[in-house]
């Protein structure tokens, strides 16, 4: 036995910037990622995906495929282990996409078709490369757009909301914004692959995986599989990007059937072309944005109607509608949330989902709704600023939105602004600034976590998150470090297996909240105990924490992050070029537990937000339903270059009813960056742009009244 006199008080870790605890793994290459953790007896599987949009599969020519060097099996419907996925999971209904291999029925091009399994991965890429597959094809459908007479809204609680009547406030203001805005398709495209080995191991399934939430994918498979959950373990210790793509998918699923198969270790790992089809995308939006409003710029009337697609097999809605709802006082509100079924993979989350869509169009409509009013935008959006929830009518547990444009206008120089369009002028730029209000929602969900004092006077904490690059590891050291009131060296936090226990999901900017949550409740229990005195045992000395109770006795209120963003763009209009010379984010995200990642993600977000107003659009060709360059030469994002300067930073924005304090900040990064932009090009120009992304082409066709 090994006695101690308890932690050292030590305060001040969480709000004081801290380099990543993993750092060092990470860039020497000790840091291992899922398809570079070792397995004796390795096996490899290769993806073959369909080529047709829509039809069946009449046969597939495995028998050739299987005498191939080094060649071990060829798993297609007509030999793969049954599934069951009728199951509900974490998130609902599993997408029919994870039931792989279950069926000869094709309903999108990239539908996977078939796994060749080999000794190498080379050896299983020739082989699935050279794997006929002959199709029955039928007509498909791929062509998206607002007027289709086949959409719908969806059933289910929030698809639709309604305040007063809509058309009347209409019909009585003063000034009326009408317009339409569409978004394309955008890819998430994370820095690691999408990768899984699956093996047995005395009777029990062990993956490593490259996932959002092992605890997640440990449930789903088990229900996929009808094993006992006991029986399955996940791990994920490091994850390199996600961004919603990374749940269950179909290459866990393969791995741990052809391990099933086989009797020995199989990775499945996925292509880049292959991601585009298989692991989700943010769906395009087609958005209809009214506003009706006073001529002092008050609000009468929001309406907010949203359309995206989604595949014939599985229902997914991108909520873009839906932005609005918590964001502006008006007599009138209505928003809606539309869906068509085509022959395309089903959409998923991506970061910020609905809101980034959402936010582009009802904030570049505010925009123009100042321009009729003859009203700054700051000032139009501060005129509007609601004291309760504008639809739900509950109150706010704090709302500092007004503070970030404050702040911002401060840092940006807003004051100095020429409201009229198209008169700055850098040669031969024309340039302009924008602003958009950000906002999302604050999402909190039970987890469990256990602290344990070792005898040597460190502490271990273990907890099923997901440090999916966001720094997530680093941020629970920091809390359990001012739990304990100890040094943060003397934490290790150990994360990402699913035998830890239940935790959510790295999404929906929740991670930190919830994981944090559970670790300060077992830490600060941990720390009364050690005060009592005692021996620690040789195992040392643990305390357990489940926050379900803690969460479920929260009072409800609106409870969202907000921001504001300003940017400054600089226009060519004999060439099309669009840059963006700088942008501002200011934030009310709440408890800020790391500065150093915080800013960092802040500032990632608001860069994929500029490589969405200017550059990312995946294309689907009519003729083929299939997509036009799927790779990273044909999908064009956000390089250095593009991103001269851009500065994060946040106001206080305490919650004294939160017993945690910590919002998120994962996602609030991208929503508005693109409206911002948007409006930013308008003041340059004097010319709107609706839809994104703001290619050179579209800016030399629509003009420019100023050049």
């Amino acid at each position: 036995m090994t006695t101690t006199t308890g932690p050292t008080a030590v305060t001040g870790a969480v709000g004081s910037a801290h380099s990543r605890v993993e750092g060092v793994e990470k860039v020497t290459g000790a840091a291992r990622y899922a398809a570079e953790v070792p397995f004796a007896n390795l096996a490899h599987g290769w993806l073959v995906l369909s080529t047709v949009a829509h039809g069946r599969i009449r046969s597939v020519e495995a028998e050739p495929v299987r005498r191939m060097p080094g060649v071990l099996d060829v798993l297609f419907h007509g030999n793969a282990p049954r599934v069951d996925a009728s199951y509900e999971g974490m998130l609902g209904r599993p997408d029919p996409t994870v039931a792989v291999f279950q069926t000869d029925e094709i309903p999108c091009a990239g539908w996977p078709v078939a796994l060749v399994v080999a000794e190498t991965s080379e050896q299983a890429r020739e082989a699935a490369e050279s794997l006929v597959v002959h199709y029955d094809e039928r007509p498909h459908d791929v062509d998206f757009h607002l007027r289709r007479p086949d959409s719908y809204t969806p059933e289910g609680d929030g698809t639709r909301v309604e305040k007063g009547d809509v058309e009347a406030e209409l019909a009585a203001s003063a000034h009326v914004v009408d317009a339409e805005y569409s978004t394309p398709e955008e890819h998430h495209n994370a820095m690691e692959p999408h990768a899984a080995t699956a093996r047995w191991d005395g009777g029990r399934l062990e993956v490593v995986d490259s996932n959002q939430g092992s605890t997640w994918i440990a449930d789903e498979l088990s229900k996929l599989f009808s094993l006992d959950p006991a029986s399955v373990r996940v791990r994920s210790e490091h994850v390199g990007g996600a961004f919603g793509s990374k749940g269950l998918r179909v290459h866990q699923v393969l791995a741990v059937m052809a391990a099933t198969v086989l009797d020995r270790p199989v990775r499945v790992v996925m292509t880049r072309r292959q991601m585009f089809s298989l692991v989700g995308y943010r769906s395009p939006t087609a958005q209809r944005v009214r506003l009706g409003a006073e001529p002092d710029g008050r609000l009468r009337a929001v309406d907010h109607q949203g359309l995206n697609l989604t595949s014939t097999v599985h229902e997914f809605i991108e909520s873009s509608a839906s932005f609005g709802r918590p964001m502006y006082a008006t007599d009138a509100h209505h928003s809606v949330n539309r869906v068509v079924r085509l022959n395309v993979p089903t959409p998923t989350y991506m970061r910020a989902p609905g809101e980034a869509p959402g936010s582009f169009a009802l904030e570049s409509a505010l925009d123009e709704l100042a321009e009729k009013c003859g009203i700054d935008p700051i000032a139009l959006r501060v005129r509007n600023e609601p004291e309760v929830g504008p639809v739900s009518g509950l109150p706010f547990a704090s709302r500092n939105l007004t503070a970030c444009f404050e702040e911002g206008a401060r840092r940006f120089g807003w004051a100095e602004r020429d409201p009229r369009p198209g008169v700055r002028r850098d040669g031969r730029w024309l340039l302009g600034t924008g602003v958009a209000s950000a906002t999302f929602p604050v999402i909190v969900a039970p987890s469990t976590a256990s602290a344990t004092a070792e005898p040597d006077g460190t502490f271990t904490v273990r907890i099923t998150a997901s440090d999916i690059g966001t720094g997530a590891r680093t941020a629970l050291t920091l809390v359990a470090a001012d739990a304990l009131e100890v040094e943060p060296g003397r934490i290790r936090v150990r994360i990402a297996d699913s035998d830890f226990g239940p935790a959510t999901i790295a999404g929906g900017s929740m991670g930190t909240r919830s994981w944090g949550w559970a670790v300060r409740d077992a830490a600060a229990e941990l720390r009364e105990q050690l005060a009592l005195g005692g021996d620690i045992p040789p195992q040392g000395l643990t305390t357990r924490s489940d926050t379900g109770a803690a969460i479920g006795a929260l009072a409800q209120k609106e409870r969202h992050s907000y921001g504001a963003q300003f940017a400054e763009a600089a226009v060519d209009v004999a060439t099309g070029e669009v840059r963006v010379r700088r942008m501002l984010g200011i934030y009310a995200a709440g408890r800020i537990i790391n500065p150093l990642t915080a800013r960092s993600q802040l500032v990632g977000g608001m860069t994929w937000g500029l490589s969405m107003a200017l550059h990312e659009e995946a294309v689907r060709d009519q003729l083929t339903g299939a997509h036009v360059g799927a790779d990273l030469a044909g999908y064009h994002f956000a390089a250095n270059a593009d991103v001269p300067h851009i500065e994060a930073d946040w106001v206080d924005d305490p919650d004294p009813d939160d017993p945690i304090g910590i919002k998120g900040i994962g996602e609030i990064g991208i929503v508005g960056a693109a409206a911002a932009i948007a409006n930013a090009v308008w003041h340059a120009t004097g010319v709107r742009h609706r839809h994104l992304p703001i290619r050179p082409d579209r800016v030399i066709q629509a003009g420019s009244p100023r050049a």
